[in-house]
């Protein structure tokens, strides 16, 4: 479970267009613009699989944590699995909150 700071951090990031979701994810990937790929908890195993092989071959950080309702309801946006943090400070920031 992902703390109310880090969802506050997604929304701010995702009202300045510095979130990618959906098949962006892995164009941003593989483009090397993403800075950080949140995938949630309770996506499928082939699904969580999938972006750690994308982004540890593509030198991205990537962390698996939280739901998919929270992370969804965070950015606007319904039944996402995974998204890229486009914004090497927004990452940051996040990744510091997690901890």
């Amino acid at each position: 479970m992902l703390n109310k700071d880090v969802y506050q951090l997604l929304g701010l990031a995702m009202r300045s267009r510095n979130i990618a979701t959906g098949e962006a994810v892995l164009t941003n990937v593989r483009n090397k613009k993403a800075a950080l790929v949140l995938v949630c908890e309770d996506a499928s195993e082939n699904t969580k699989k999938l972006y750690k092989n994308k982004c540890t071959h593509y030198g991205v950080e990537y962390i698996i944590k939280g739901d998919s309702d929270s992370l969804s309801y965070a950015i606007g946006k319904e039944n996402r699995m995974a998204i890229a943090v486009l914004d090497q400070n927004f990452a940051k920031k996040i990744k510091e909150k997690i901890g």
